[in-house]
């Protein structure tokens, strides 16, 4: 694992949060958007929208870089999301961003905090697990904190975070404190491999592993009533030129080279096959939710949910 690289995100996490049918439904909100998931409803929870530096992005030449990093200054379109899950037993979480504009998008549809009944992490980044804490408590006091087991235990590592200089532990001891709030209500799983019966982790929701970003980078398939979503999490930072070049890694990719392959793999996924299979992640531009086509010239094309 290349560890060293991953503190380099501290500083893009700042930036994003300074610059701050299944079918698809009107957004209801700037910031909000419902896709229909068979008998399940998804909903973007979106803390806005933003542009990521070019400078973040490892193994883009030149040329690429003038073709699809845009902005005269070398930025991309980028995003900060959660996605909101109602199913017709639960109200499941997945993500909590930075907690910015969490709480007040989900007023927006009509929920407290102390209805969610569980909330699923990607992965313990300061910008998906800004609003678990309130005044350092558990935000959402009735839920249960899923994570995978290998993300844990890099968390709450401290020979890993030793290897750190002091100030550049703070992701560590912010998702330490965390799992601490929820105390008991932290679940830890296997996630499943992409390829393998993916079991249930709750019903209609499976978790499935794309290490590399993190060491325990999980996705969460959504399925109900043979319509599919795929919640990739941070597969993707920089989609325009991610999706053309999915070669290219981010430089707060833990392992660069792990997060590329699981992209691929992903990727080959969800367009191969009988029916393709409609993704959503948490740096998708709005409405963070679409599909993804091969591209006859090489790479692949993302379409935006309508």
């Amino acid at each position: 694992m290349k560890f060293g690289n991953l503190f380099l995100w501290s500083a893009a996490a700042v930036f994003l949060l300074l610059l701050f049918s299944a079918g698809a439904q009107a957004a209801e909100h700037p910031n909000l958007y419902t896709y229909k998931v068979g008998a399940f409803q998804v909903s973007l929870l979106s803390e806005g929208q933003s542009d990521g530096s070019g400078s973040n992005l490892i193994g883009a030449d030149e040329a690429a870089m003038k073709k699809y990093v845009f902005g005269a200054d070398g930025t991309y379109p980028t995003a900060v999301n959660a996605f909101l899950v109602r199913t017709p037993e639960r109200l499941i979480l997945v993500d909590a961003g930075f907690g910015r504009a969490l709480f007040s998008n989900l007023k927006s549809l009509g929920v407290e905090p102390e209805q969610i009944d569980a909330v699923l992490l990607t992965h313990m980044h300061g910008d998906h697990i800004g609003g678990l804490l309130i005044d350092g408590k558990a935000a959402f006091p009735k839920a249960d904190l899923y994570l995978a087991r290998q993300e844990r235990d890099y968390w709450t590592s401290g020979e890993i975070m030793k290897t750190f200089p002091e100030d550049r532990q703070g992701g560590f001891k912010n998702a330490q404190k965390a799992l601490e709030a929820y105390g008991e209500a932290v679940r830890t799983f296997e996630p499943s491999e992409l390829n393998s019966d993916h079991e249930p982790l709750l019903p209609g929701i499976a978790a499935i592993a794309a290490f590399g970003h993190t060491p325990g980078h999980t996705l969460y398939m959504v399925e109900s009533e043979g319509a599919k979503l795929l919640i990739w999490g941070d597969l993707t930072h920089a989609m325009s030129i991610q999706m053309p070049i999915p070669q290219v890694a981010m430089t707060y990719d833990v392992d660069p080279q792990m997060a590329v392959a699981s992209r691929l793999a992903v990727l080959k996924y969800v367009t191969d096959g009988k029916g393709k299979i409609p993704v959503a992640g948490m740096h998708i531009p709005y409405p963070g939710i679409g599909e993804v086509a091969p591209d006859p010239a090489g790479g692949y094309q993302f379409t935006p949910a309508p």
